[in-house]
């Protein structure tokens, strides 16, 4: 077993503590869970990467999801992240497996919250919304067998869902006839729960609470993440020491960042700046993939 001096293990040990945690979305849903670690571990350094110029995953290949989510963890990596969360549910579903070997450092990822809901509901049906690929994948189907025995789950593609929160549209009329186009079928099959199985779909919850009031239970997996988080912190010996002060995240995108930024401040109140970073991968090497 290798050893350290005390003094050198000491200082290996405090720069852990200070690094960051890396949190990474396939465009800017991931800052719901943002909020989420912020407000439970507010001593964390943070870095946000939002693969915006390839966004959405959901109507993308099981292949090019997995090759960018390992490019970005391994970019995260080379920045110093002490942990990545993989706050997307289309990039965990179909790729967190691969990326946990390939990377040196503990991964947190998110998944549909089909079993709070099975616990919670009380007419036995529930709704989900989450994207195509994410419903599709082995691992939610895996969810519905353990979970959902005795609760029937009405699973609803949110097609259009994400590309309103990528262009900051969280009220608009054009995006509540949408979702009421999905959420009044499972209001009449006798829903009273919703998972909302997408990280975007928190910013959607003032408009979705306006068409079902108290009719749905909306269930938000981003506290469960933070809280995860914490355990894998503590379990790693990773905890930042308390600070005077939260510090502000960094934000980095593969687009523009100018939606990000207005999203981080609109929602968050966080007005921060956000880099705009080139981050090639297998999938992207092409000349007509890269960022204008």
């Amino acid at each position: 077993m290798p050893t350290e001096s005390p003094s050198s293990a000491a200082t290996l040990a405090g720069a852990g503590l200070r690094a960051p945690v890396g949190i990474f979305d396939s465009g800017l849903g991931g800052l719901s869970v943002l909020r989420a670690v912020r407000a439970q571990l507010p001593d964390e350094a943070m870095l946000y990467v939002a693969d915006s110029l390839y966004a959405p995953y959901g109507e993308r290949d099981d292949d090019f999801i997995a090759d960018r989510t390992l490019a970005i963890g391994e970019w995260l990596v080379k920045q110093g992240a002490k942990v990545l969360v993989v706050a997307c549910n289309t990039a965990t579903a179909q790729s967190i497996a691969l990326v946990r070997e390939k990377l040196p450092i503990p991964l947190v990822g998110v998944e549909p919250g089909v079993k709070p809901a099975a616990l919670q509901s009380k007419t036995r049906v529930a709704g989900v919304l989450a994207t195509q690929v994410t419903l599709r994948s082995a691992r939610f189907q895996a969810l519905l067998e353990r979970y959902a025995e005795d609760c029937r789950f009405l699973c609803q593609p949110g097609h259009g869902l994400v590309q309103a929160v990528e262009r900051c549209d969280v009220n608009s009329a054009e995006l509540r006839a949408l979702l009421r186009s999905y959420l009044q079928p499972m209001l009449d099959a006798g829903a009273d729960t919703l998972v909302l199985g997408c990280t975007h779909y928190p910013f959607l919850d003032a408009a979705i609470r306006d068409i079902v009031g108290d009719r749905l239970t909306l269930i938000d997996t981003s506290i469960a993440i933070a809280r995860q988080l914490e355990r894998v912190l503590d379990q790693h010996g990773l905890r930042a020491a308390p600070q005077n002060g939260s510090t502000l995240p960094r934000f980095y995108s593969t687009g523009d960042g100018a939606h990000q930024q207005q999203l981080a401040a609109t929602l968050l109140h966080i007005d921060a700046a956000v880099e705009r970073v080139l981050i090639p991968s297998r999938r992207t090497a092409a000349p007509d993939s890269q960022p204008a």
